[in-house]
C-alpha cells in the first residue's frame, strides 16, 4: 500500500500497535483494517525524537543492562511462536535483514551467541519439535535506542 492510497488518520488519532492489539484483546473490536496499522505506526513514529537512529541491515547491538526481552520463533507451519526472554548486558544483536521500510518503528534481530541464548530462552520442548525452525527478536526502535549501544 503506497503512502499516497492511505486517508488521513481521523482528527485526534493517537492509538498506537499496543492499542490496537489490547482493543482486539478486551473485545472492543474484531479486527483492525491497514488504514489503521498504517495510522498506528505513523504516530508511534511521530512520538519519536528528531535524533533518535533507524536501525539498518547488519547493525551490531549491545545490550546495556539486563533486558526482558521479546522473541519469535519460527515453524515449518503456518504459525508463529512467542515468547519472553532475558538478554543479558553485553549480549549482542545483529538486524539481519533490511528494514522494511526507511524509517521503521520496530525491527527483528538474531542473536549473535545464537546458540547460547536459543537455550536460554526457548523451551527445550519446543527446540527439539521436528517443525521448529529457529528463533528470533522483535525490538521496537526506541528501545534501540535507549536499552542497547550500537556497536558497528
Amino acid at each position: 500500500m503506497s503512502e499516497s492510497t492511505i486517508p488521513p488518520p481521523p482528527l485526534g488519532w493517537n492509538k498506537a500497535i499496543a492499542d490496537l492489539v489490547a482493543e482486539i484483546t478486551s473485545g472492543v473490536r474484531k479486527s483492525v483494517g491497514p488504514y489503521e496499522t498504517q495510522w498506528a505506526r505513523d504516530y508511534e513514529r511521530s512520538l519519536l525524537r528528531a535524533d533518535v537512529r533507524f536501525p539498518n541491515k547488519g547493525d551490531l547491538y549491545e545490550a546495556l543492562q539486563d533486558i526482558k526481552i521479546d522473541y519469535m520463533t519460527s515453524w515449518a507451519a503456518p504459525f508463529t511462536g512467542s515468547g519472553k526472554g532475558l538478554l543479558k548486558r553485553g549480549e549482542r544483536i545483529r538486524v539481519k535483514y533490511e528494514p522494511g521500510e526507511p524509517r521503521p518503528i520496530g525491527i527483528y534481530l538474531e542473536a549473535v551467541d545464537y546458540a547460547t541464548l536459543e537455550s536460554r530462552m526457548v523451551p527445550e520442548t519446543e527446540r527439539n519439535n521436528e517443525k521448529y525452525c529457529g528463533f528470533y527478536f522483535s525490538v521496537k526502535t526506541l528501545d534501540l535506542n535507549r536499552r542497547f549501544k550500537l556497536v558497528e
